[in-house]
């Protein structure tokens, strides 16, 4: 129904199933009564996920609007919102010509002037209409064959023995909620719920404590349940947003301080690399100059790895920014000192690309106590779930020996017989594609609690790094080794412009005709088993193929490996090329011959999944298409377009889709071909994705336990709410003198979703 708007936050909740209730659980996660709300329970908790009182009160209205002011019935202007005290005349039911159903006519009258009213339906407050009723109608003023009328009016009746005309009127400016809602339970009825619930309540244990509030200027708890849901002007609502913002930012930040205080309590051993050892023979065989930002990190990492407590860093860089050789230098600095290090890659290819990557780098100083090996040197091996059973053994041995300095593996790393002589430091390699069991499981497996460096080739803004990784110390390095070269990215948009598309293959064969390689990225492999959260498009667009488009346009299925392969194969302007497939499920003995055949430039042209979408690093390849471009996540595309451009020659990234006009797809595909930034298009991800992806919320199976606190926004409350826990945390880490901030931690965050917090 038209009312006008006068305030629209911008950080309107997000809404979802919470986790199961907890025992011994305080008011606000008590279940909702039925001797309280009736039989509106059911609808909330089936409907939108609401179990708790405390879930309904963080239920918050997604915006305010009003009645709008009084307006004599002889002054009302057509087109704008307006709001009348008038008296029904007359009121007409009669079925409707060209649709099913009733509408409703009434004529009301102030005594002198007289307004007609339309509902194209019987059902609401209208069917309560009669003729001597007074009431207040809000709606759009109109026209209709010469005279006035409002269209679906608002009604709120002040003759009903619950409401007085004086106190309606008082009403008009005051600020109406508007929530979230379904079919079965508007807006108004949840509004209704709420100040229920609200009146059955007492003063609530508030979280933030006293002094805190003070400091800031921040209303407590109770207040700010009672003024974001039923205000009595714009001030109010602002203020308890203001307050319950901060509440989300601080009580998440306490639970990353009492993580690091917990890390931090750990003791572990100092790895001081010695003078002349295998690190500094190292540094002098590198055949290029280390960046500055190399450099410095190096220093930070080296003054981790020397204390008695772990270190716990995240290192994150653009795409092609030198992370490998700055986690290989830390790796080489523990062994220096006696210890082993673990790489942890998340698949095979990228496991076996790390493998081969620092035997080529260390060169005979990988040879460690074998013919030929500088006396420096260590053992490097490659430890997976589908190795031949004798070189698993050799890797096994090795490993617990303490022959291998340097272990790279899979998931396969973390089975339990998988033993280590004196494990020092742990990297993990896209970290965000492990679990925290899975880290903590290869981490138990050192005498003291190992060093732990986890790397990210997905830039992070520095509000979410403070949010999700607030127990890390983060590394950043930004400028590129010198010999780069730039990626020109173009939109293709195929189905407007049909002769683009073939001309991409044109210009893929251009590269190749110079000497270079090339890759075409599909979404899918293509059989009949595609696995969910495979392979395929990054979470953020989630379609699955086949699946309508935002405007519900059918689309087709989205392009596969074994399609587009033969496809090309079959294409005139790529004939004679030598084109194979490389997806996830070939076997791995010819998936890894695949890579090294490309790597040594015997395949000119890979057709792939997103399977090489971290760690590949052939330099010769310079282009690469990306099929069904709009269905991949911003990051996800940088991460693929920074698998060309890696050497010498310039690289060139073609994304192609058949969207049309803007769309969320498409401005993606702008968006990451307007920029090479990494940490810009980190936040156009984030802003389109929302934080609830960013805090884990769909591994959870629930909502994000952000509603109102938006990490790009509120930069500065989060600042202040690390360093307000930091130092409550620092001066009482069991919060024994806050229970009701430990009873809320307990009661926001379970087990499993704080582990989820230490992302490392």
């Amino acid at each position: 129904m038209p009312v006008k708007k006068v305030a629209e936050p911008d950080d309107a909740p997000d809404v979802g199933q919470r986790p199961q209730l907890r025992p011994g659980a305080g008011p606000l996660e008590q279940p909702l009564s039925k001797k309280v709300l009736g039989t509106a329970v059911a609808v909330l908790d089936k409907q939108l996920g609401v179990h708790t009182v405390g879930d309904l009160l963080r239920h918050y209205p997604r915006r305010y609007d009003s009645w709008a002011t009084l307006t004599p019935l002889d002054a009302l202007p057509v087109g704008e919102e307006a709001t009348i005290l008038a008296e029904v005349r007359s009121v007409a039911v009669r079925p409707m010509k060209t649709r099913r159903g009733r509408m409703v006519t009434a004529v009301v009258t102030d005594g002198e002037h007289d307004l007609d009213l339309t509902f194209f339906s019987d059902r609401g407050p209208q069917a309560k209409l009669a003729a001597g009723r007074r009431a207040l109608f809000s709606g759009t003023v109109g026209t209709y064959q010469g005279r006035r009328q409002l269209s679906h009016p608002k009604i709120l009746y002040t003759d009903d023995g619950k409401t007085d005309e004086g106190s309606a009127i008082a009403r008009l400016d005051r600020p109406v909620p508007i929530y979230p809602a379904t079919a079965q339970l508007d807006s108004a009825k949840i509004s209704r719920c709420v100040v229920t619930q609200l009146g059955a309540l007492g003063t609530l244990p508030d979280p933030v404590p006293a002094d805190l509030r003070a400091r800031y200027g921040l209303i407590g708890l109770t207040e700010a349940f009672g003024k974001i849901h039923a205000p009595q002007d714009a001030e109010d609502h602002r203020a308890a947003r203001r307050r319950l913002r901060f509440e989300e930012a601080f009580v998440l930040q306490v639970a990353l301080a009492r993580r690091r205080s917990a890390d931090g309590a750990q003791p572990a051993t100092p790895r001081v690399p010695r003078p002349g050892g295998l690190l500094a023979a190292f540094d002098e065989r590198l055949p290029f100059t280390l960046t500055g930002g190399q450099r410095d990190v190096g220093d930070q990492i080296a003054t981790d790895l020397a204390r008695t407590t772990p270190m716990h860093r995240l290192l994150q860089g653009e795409v092609g920014s030198g992370k490998t050789v700055v986690a290989l230098r830390a790796m080489l600095a523990v062994v220096d000192a006696g210890g082993q290090a673990a790489l942890l890659a998340p698949t095979e290819v990228l496991a076996a690309q790390h493998h081969r990557g620092i035997i080529a780098m260390l060169g005979d100083l990988a040879a460690g106590g074998m013919l030929g090996g500088d006396e420096r040197g260590t053992r490097v091996v490659l430890l997976t779930g589908s190795q031949p059973t004798a070189a698993r053994k050799r890797a096994l041995l090795d490993a617990v020996s303490g022959d291998a300095g340097i272990v790279v593996g899979t998931h396969a790393l973390l089975q339990e017989h998988v033993e280590f002589h004196d494990l020092g430091l742990v990297v993990v390699d896209e970290q965000h594609r492990f679990g925290v069991e899975q880290r903590d499981a290869l981490r138990a497996k050192g005498r003291d609690a190992p060093h732990l460096l986890v790397m990210t080739a997905t830039p992070i803004p520095r509000t979410v790094a403070m949010t999700v990784f607030g127990d890390l110390e983060t590394s950043t390095l930004t400028e590129l080794p010198a010999g780069r070269s730039p990626i020109a990215t173009h939109v293709v948009p195929a189905a407007e412009k049909p002769g683009w598309y073939d001309r991409t293959w044109t210009r893929l064969r251009e590269e190749i005709d110079a000497g270079h390689q090339g890759y075409v990225v599909c979404p899918r492999i293509g059989d009949d088993a595609e696995a969910a959260g495979g392979e395929g498009p990054g979470a953020a667009d989630g379609a699955p193929f086949g699946a309508d488009d935002a405007e519900g346009t059918p689309r087709r299925p989205l392009r596969a490996v074994v399609e587009v392969l033969e496809e090309l194969r079959a294409t005139p302007a790529l004939a004679g090329l030598r084109i194979e497939p490389l997806h996830g499920r070939l076997p791995t003995d010819e998936r890894d011959a695949t890579m090294q055949a490309f790597a040594r430039g015997e395949v000119d042209v890979l057709v792939a999944t997103t399977v090489i979408e971290v760690g590949v690093d052939v330099a010769n390849a310079t282009a690469m298409v990306v099929l069904d471009a709009d269905r991949f996540g911003v990051s996800q595309l940088h991460q693929l377009r920074g698998r060309v451009g890696r050497g010498s020659a310039p690289g060139l990234c073609l994304l192609v889709t058949d969207v049309l006009g803007p769309m969320p797809g498409r401005d993606r595909l702008e968006a990451v071909a307007r920029t090479l930034d990494g940490f810009e298009l980190a936040r156009v991800d984030l802003e389109q994705r929302r934080e609830g992806d960013v805090l884990g919320s769909a591994q959870h199976g629930g909502r994000s336990t952000l509603r109102l606190l938006r990490v790009l926004r509120d930069e500065k409350v989060i600042e202040t709410a690390r360093n307000e826990a930091s130092a409550l945390v620092a001066a009482d880490p069991d919060l024994a003198a806050h229970p009701a901030l430990a009873a809320e931690l307990a009661a926001w965050l379970d087990e499993e979703q704080e582990a989820f917090l230490d992302k490392g």
